[in-house]
C-alpha cells in the first residue's frame, strides 16, 4: 500500500513523456483525481503527506508544459486554476489539511514568458498562522503567508488577487493583495495602495467567524467589493471570531492609481467585471 503514491508518480511521469493532447490531459486528470480522493479520505498524515508530494510532481511536469496557458483541468474540484484577463498569468493552488487541524497551502505562479523565452515559474509553500497576516508589510516567496487565490485582475504592471485562508476552526480570512515582480526575477506580494480613512497600508484582510459566508469579489476592474463585516453581539468587538456578513457591501475603488475604501455600495448599479 505504501507504494501506491510512488506507482501513480511513475505512471504520470510515463504519460506526460508518451502522451500528446487531450488524451494526456484527461489521463492527468484521472490520476489527480484519484489523489484528491485518496488524500481526502486518509486518516494518516504519513500517506496524505506522501500523496501530496505525488500531485506536486504531477503540477511540477504541468506547469513546465507548453499548454499550460491554453489548458485547465475539468471536474478537479481540489484544484485551484485561474488565469489573469491579460493571458500572462496563471495561478494554480490547493490545500492540505492534517488531522491536527493545521492547513498547508501549494501555490505555482506561472508568469508567460516573452516571445522566444520560456515562462516563469514560481512555487510557493506556506501553512496557516493563527497570528493575523500582516497589513504592513510585504511578503516574498520565501515567507509567503499561504492561501487560495481564486481571483485575479491586472493593475498597472502588477495584478490584485484575491485569496481565501480558512485554516483555521473559528475564523476565515479573506485576502485583498497585489502581486509585483521585482527587477531581478522575484515576487513581493503587498503594495502600499490601499487607502482607508487617514490610513494607508499593503493589503486588505477581513477576517470573520469560520460559520459565516462572507463575500469578496471584482466586480470590475476598478472596483473591489466585500460584505461589510458586522459583530454578532455586543461585547465581543474585539473578536473577529464573533464577525460575520452585514447588511451593506463595502469595497476599494481604484482612484489615481491607489484603491480607496468606500462604504454602503449599491451592488445592484454597479456592472459586473467583464
Amino acid at each position: 500500500m505504501r507504494l501506491k503514491p510512488y506507482i501513480h508518480i511513475i505512471l504520470a511521469l510515463i504519460l506526460f513523456s508518451t502522451l500528446k493532447g487531450h488524451s494526456q490531459s484527461k489521463d492527468i486528470s484521472i490520476i489527480l483525481q484519484n489523489l484528491y480522493d485518496r488524500i481526502l479520505y486518509s486518516n494518516n498524515d504519513i500517506e496524505k503527506l506522501r500523496l501530496n508530494d505525488s500531485v506536486r510532481l504531477l503540477i511540477d511536469n504541468y506547469v513546465t508544459s507548453d499548454s499550460v496557458f491554453v489548458h485547465k483541468f475539468s471536474n478537479l474540484r481540489y484544484l485551484g486554476q485561474i488565469k489573469s484577463p491579460d493571458s500572462k498569468l496563471k495561478i494554480i493552488n490547493w490545500n492540505l489539511i492534517l488531522r491536527d487541524g493545521s492547513n498547508k497551502y501549494f501555490c505555482y505562479l506561472i508568469r508567460k514568458g516573452e516571445k522566444g523565452k520560456g515562462n516563469k515559474v514560481y512555487k510557493l509553500n506556506g501553512s496557516h498562522n493563527d497570528n493575523s497576516i500582516n497589513t504592513n508589510r510585504s511578503y516574498s516567496e520565501k515567507d509567503w503567508y499561504g492561501a487560495l487565490y481564486y481571483a485575479i485582475q491586472p493593475y498597472k504592471n502588477d495584478y490584485v488577487v484575491l485569496g481565501i485562508d480558512n485554516g483555521s476552526l473559528f475564523q476565515t480570512r479573506k485576502i485583498i493583495d497585489v502581486l509585483s515582480f521585482t527587477p531581478d526575477g522575484g515576487i513581493l506580494f503587498g503594495k502600499n495602495c490601499f487607502i482607508k480613512g487617514k490610513e494607508t497600508k499593503l493589503r486588505e484582510v477581513l477576517e470573520y467567524s469560520s460559520e459565516g459566508v462572507v463575500s469578496l469579489r471584482i466586480k470590475s476592474p476598478k472596483l473591489i467589493v466585500f460584505d461589510h463585516l458586522d459583530v454578532f453581539s455586543s461585547g465581543h468587538e474585539n473578536n473577529t471570531d464573533s464577525y460575520g456578513a452585514g447588511l451593506s457591501f463595502d469595497g476599494y475603488k481604484l482612484k489615481k492609481g491607489n484603491w480607496e475604501f468606500i462604504s454602503n455600495i449599491d451592488v445592484k448599479n454597479v456592472r459586473d467585471k467583464k
